[in-house]
């Protein structure tokens, strides 16, 4: 059963002060049900083929799906970044995240929000907007449909962005707006222009290079079946998902 398991005793003390409390009777052995939850998005399974050592699957599912809702894992990843991270110089990015058939196969009902699923010349997507230090760890992240662009992801995480000296973005983030934003909580833009954008945009070359610390971050994001492949329809299990596959990688 030990090889089974994904987190050590330690691990598990850093993340237990973001559980919620328990009503009524205690919870079950909780280092197995989230190492049972991380093996299937992990492995990208159906919540039914999790190996029985883990437990019941509805419990693995009834625990991932109840924790999601009210955000723990995303807090997780919050707080634990908040205490590790170096945001000297921070960088910015998006990516895209194909969904399954049977993220989308289903009607949406009457006011519900949408699934952030949109259509782009890679078929059904999903886009993620994210913000790491200068060692490629994520601090935060935000989810839009596919085709959204770079823009809107790079204002909504504006108002999160931690004081760093250095902003490091791809061409995607070329936007006088967004340059003279960051220039207001005294950050320094290194974004190279669009050739449509006119005059030529001076930038760091040597700095800019380090950029690719943060698609390495997304890479390592991939890995996990259930993040590279979204399979739920809700956007809140999806993004529980990232977040819970980020604190893993990065922050334990």
């Amino acid at each position: 059963m030990s090889d089974l398991y994904w987190l050590t005793h330690e691990q598990m003390d850093r993340l237990r002060p973001f559980f919620p409390k328990s009503h009524g009777r205690p919870r079950v052995n909780e280092r197995r049900v989230l190492s049972g939850i991380i093996f299937v998005n992990r492995n990208g399974l159906r919540w039914c083929d999790a190996p029985r050592e883990y437990g019941p699957h509805k419990t693995l599912y009834n625990r991932r799906k109840r924790w999601g809702a009210i955000g723990i894992f995303a807090r997780m990843m919050d707080g634990l970044a908040a205490g590790k991270a170096e945001p000297q110089t921070i960088m910015i990015d998006a990516t895209y995240l194909k969904a399954h058939r049977t993220a989308s196969s289903l009607r949406l009902k009457k006011k519900a929000p949408g699934r952030l699923i949109g259509r782009t010349k890679g078929g059904r997507n999903t886009k993620l907007h994210s913000i790491t230090d200068q060692n490629g760890r994520p601090l935060s992240f935000f989810m839009t449909a596919g085709q959204i662009g770079d823009y809107t992801g790079a204002s909504t995480l504006l108002d999160s962005l931690p004081a760093a000296q250095w902003m490091l973005g791809d061409r995607g983030c070329d936007a006088d707006w967004f340059r003279d934003a960051l220039e207001e909580k005294g950050i320094k833009p290194c974004i190279p222009g669009r050739k449509s954008h006119g005059e030529p945009i001076k930038y760091d070359k040597r700095k800019y290079k380090r950029r690719n610390r943060i698609e390495i971050m997304f890479g390592r994001l991939k890995e996990w079946q259930r993040v590279a492949t979204r399979y739920d329809r809700c956007p809140t299990a999806f993004f529980s998902a990232i977040c819970l596959a980020a604190i893993i990688m990065f922050w334990l």
